[in-house]
Formats: C-alpha cells, sequence, structure tokens
C-alpha cells in the first residue's frame, strides 16, 4: 500500500516512519527539506520536491494524507489538490482541524467525486514507539480502504476506529482534547496543594510514582508526571505561561451551543488563558478595589 505524506513535522514525520516501519509504502513532502531528507535516509521513505510531485507519484486509488496546521494552510491545501486528483481518490486531514470545517470541506470534495477523512489523531511525540489513536470520519468505502493505514499506525487490532460520518472524527478529537485540559488543570491543581504543604516536606516524585501503581488517578498523564518529577521538582526552569490549542477553545463553544454544563472543561481553558496574561490588568484591579473598600495595601512593583 502507498500513500503520500504532506507535512513531515513532528507529528507527520513519526507517523511516516511508523508506516514505513510497517511496510506502507510513502512519498513525502514538506518544505523542510531537512524533515525530508532525514526520513529518507533512515527510514527507507521516497522523496518528492512538491505536492504535485508526491501525487504523481501514486498509482491507482490515490491516498494523500495531510498532517498540516489547522485553518487556512489546510484549506488552501485541500483546494488546490482537487485538480491533482481524480475521482474516488482520497484526502485525509490529520491535523486538528474545527469539526465544522471539515464538514464543509467534506461536502465540497464529494461534489467533484473526492472521498474525505477527518481523522483525530492523538499520541504526540510518543506515537512513533507506542502508537497512535486514530478516531475517523468519513463514508464506509473510504474509511475502510485507509483501514490497513490506521491498523499500522495504531496496534492493528485497537486504538483506531471509524466513528461516523465526516466531521465525527474531528469533533471527537476536539472533546478528547477538552477532556485532556480538565485531567492536566486537576493533576496540576492537586500536586500544586501538596508542594504548598510545607510542614509535611512531601516529595511530589514519591507521591506520583506511588499513584502509577493500583490507584484510581493512574493514567499516562500521571506516567509522564511523575517521570518528569524525579529530575525537577521545583521546575524553575519552566515559565508559568500554557498555551492552548484551538480545540479547547472549540470544546468550551460547542458546550455552550448545546447548552450542556461543562464547568470543568471551561475553567481548565480559563486557567490556561490566565496564564498568558503577561499585563495581570484584572490582578491589579482587585489589588485596586481591596485597597478602596478595605483600605488594604497595594503591592507595588
Amino acid at each position: 500500500m502507498k500513500l503520500a505524506m504532506i507535512g513531515l513535522g513532528k507529528m507527520g514525520g513519526n507517523m511516516a516512519a511508523r508506516l514505513l516501519r510497517h511496510k506502507i509504502q510513502v512519498v513525502g513532502f514538506d518544505f523542510n527539506t531537512e524533515f525530508v531528507s532525514k526520513l529518507v535516509q533512515n527510514e527507507g521513505m521516497t522523496a518528492a520536491t512538491s505536492v504535485q510531485d508526491a501525487v504523481s507519484k501514486l498509482e491507482g486509488q490515490k491516498i494523500v494524507w495531510l498532517m498540516l496546521p489547522a485553518g487556512e494552510i489546510t484549506e488552501k491545501q485541500i483546494k488546490d489538490l482537487i485538480p491533482m486528483l481524480n475521482k474516488g481518490d482520497i484526502i485525509v486531514d490529520g491535523g486538528n482541524s474545527n469539526y465544522k470545517h471539515s464538514q464543509r470541506r467534506g461536502a465540497m470534495l464529494a461534489e467533484h467525486g473526492l472521498g474525505f477523512i477527518d481523522c483525530g489523531t492523538s499520541g504526540g511525540v510518543w506515537g512513533l514507539d507506542n502508537g497512535y489513536c486514530l478516531m475517523y470520519g468519513g463514508e464506509k468505502q473510504y474509511a475502510d480502504v485507509i483501514t490497513p493505514i490506521a491498523k499500522a499506525l495504531t496496534h492493528a487490532d485497537r486504538g483506531w476506529a471509524h466513528v461516523g460520518p465526516v466531521g465525527s472524527g474531528h469533533f471527537t478529537k476536539m472533546i478528547h482534547n477538552g477532556i485532556e485540559y480538565g485531567m492536566m488543570q486537576a493533576f496540576a491543581e492537586g500536586l500544586d496543594l501538596i508542594k504548598g504543604k510545607e510542614e509535611f516536606n512531601l516529595d511530589l516524585a514519591q507521591i506520583t510514582e506511588l499513584w502509577r501503581h493500583g490507584s484510581v488517578v493512574r493514567s499516562w498523564l500521571l506516567d509522564l508526571t511523575a517521570e518528569a518529577l524525579k529530575d525537577d521538582q521545583n521546575l524553575e526552569a519552566i515559565a508559568p505561561y500554557v498555551a492552548d490549542s484551538g480545540e479547547g477553545r472549540w470544546t468550551v463553544v460547542e458546550a455552550v451551543e448545546q447548552g450542556i454544563a461543562a464547568p470543568v472543561l471551561t475553567v481548565a481553558l480559563q486557567a490556561r488563558f490566565r496564564s498568558q496574561d503577561s499585563k495581570g490588568y484584572s490582578y491589579k484591579l482587585l489589588s485596586l478595589m481591596r485597597n478602596a473598600f478595605g483600605g488594604h495595601a497595594v503591592k507595588s512593583k
């Protein structure tokens, strides 16, 4: 089996490598030629000089897998691919696109007789060795075609699923990421409380390692946290800034649109916003108000 992989960054590059190790042929393209060269030398990937060149190197029913940033870049690439492909060919968007955009793109491609699969991809930089989790949407006839690819990227008998129609894959991944926000926030707050109890002088590395075995909160997130805390519990080299992906925001918007309460997911997102506020203007206002009604001292810089 053969496909073109467009976008060979951290996720796309590792996915291409895993496919090649499982005997799936990959024609790869990325504007960063270093990424391409490394995969050619280390994994035996076939290099392409452009997207069109990558497509031209495919035979039969062509499969083009995109691992590109969500938004305009993915939108433009999908539109550019239309004249390069034939009826029955398949475009897979494996990036973190908004599911509503995926629904629209699927309808647009269907008008040209092209298949579209929106694939939510989880596993991060560990997916190469551990396998990914794939949740994808699309028509069954196209979903069936990519089954061998899904098996190669995951654990063959698990970790992948055709979850529903076009849009459902990215929708499922969006909710997945919202849940991830909440889990991460809970761990962060709990461990912050443990660290703050100075009279007990608790060892966070010991406790997180303890929780990994038999505890109801054991998880991969806890595994990663425990491993990191073995080396450094003070985290002095890390800035207190947490970025947020579009999917966390989209999950909260979805909750509003459905009228379903999702306070944990919402607060977790808001906590990230707070970490990104370098000016801290609202905190200044709080200090001002405390001084105004209670005469509390205002701490100056």
